[in-house]
């Protein structure tokens, strides 16, 4: 649940902050033409802006914020025979996907995790923990990194950026339509916009919020049934099974809130929480490349 209201938070006061901001700059005066009535226009332009500027922001520097936020070493030169392996074998596979070399790094945590982010498949960065590397045999490890690979070859950062975008966009203009209709027909306000407005688009861009989050998340779980299979592809599907149940058998250290949908496993949940899940169960993804899906 932390997770969930800190993902719901990040996203709404980044809303927050750019919708003050073209208040300050005058622009949101456009969303009341002549003080008459919303001008579509301009609100579904100044919704783009607001709705894209904090996925775009966040994925152009996603590289820079995951090495901060775990410590990720990029191996520049390979110290030791691990490092030269893992090298090598993310050069293969990225080979085989017909991508450019990620940036390969390792970062310390006793527990088994690995992500990939960038915003382009040509310029990216594949991570695995300690713990993944100590833990795993090399066949389970070559698994993992060759579904961290295709999530660079399905451009799903840039996917995951343009639907979140999108989603925003939308939770922003449906908001203010709702909060003027709310200002004209029950407040009976005439021109310009009164309290009501404020408030009822404040409200509804909390639940419209929490309606998209649930869209971006089933987007984000449809996403790792793909990488799965792309990774079978690349090594074979008895692989991929392997280290899946190697991470059912194991507790997967989460990573942090900002990377944990980047991450390989993204924990459990029923009921309710199930809808904002990240990644599907690893028991759905074991079926699904058994072909029991």
């Amino acid at each position: 649940m932390k997770r969930i209201l800190l993902f719901l938070g990040t996203n709404i006061a980044v809303l927050a902050v750019l919708s003050i901001t073209m208040r300050l700059l005058g622009i949101d005066s456009l969303l009341d033409e002549q003080g008459a009535g919303l001008d579509m226009n301009a609100l579904i332009i100044y919704a783009a802006v607001i709705g894209f500027s904090g996925s775009i922001i966040s994925l152009l520097i996603s590289k820079w914020t995951a090495k901060h936020l775990t410590g990720a070493q990029v191996i520049e030169q390979p110290k030791n025979d691990t490092e030269r392996w893992l090298v090598n074998t993310v050069k293969r596979l990225a080979q085989q996907a017909n991508i450019g070399m990620p940036e390969v790094a390792i970062y310390n945590s006793p527990q088994p995790n690995a992500f990939a982010t960038g915003a382009n498949k040509n310029n990216a960065l594949v991570a695995v923990s300690t713990g993944l590397m100590q833990s795993m045999t090399q066949d389970e490890v070559e698994a993992v990194l060759a579904h961290e690979v295709s999530h660079i070859t399905n451009g799903d950062m840039v996917t995951m950026a343009l639907i979140q975008g999108v989603v925003n966009t939308f939770v922003i203009v449906l908001s203010r339509v709702i909060g003027h209709l709310v200002d004209r027909t029950v407040f009976k306000v005439e021109r310009g916009h009164g309290p009501a407005f404020w408030i009822t688009s404040i409200i509804a861009e909390l639940v419209l919020g929490i309606l998209a989050s649930i869209i971006v998340m089933w987007f984000s779980r449809q996403r790792e049934f793909r990488a799965d299979a792309g990774a079978a592809s690349l090594v074979g599907a008895p692989k991929m099974v392997a280290a899946l149940q190697r991470l059912a058998g194991t507790s997967t250290e989460p990573l942090p809130d900002q990377l944990h949908a980047m991450g390989i496993s993204g924990g459990k949940g029923g009921g309710l929480s199930a809808l904002f899940m990240t990644h599907p169960p690893l028991e759905e993804r074991i079926n699904a490349l058994r072909g029991n899906r």
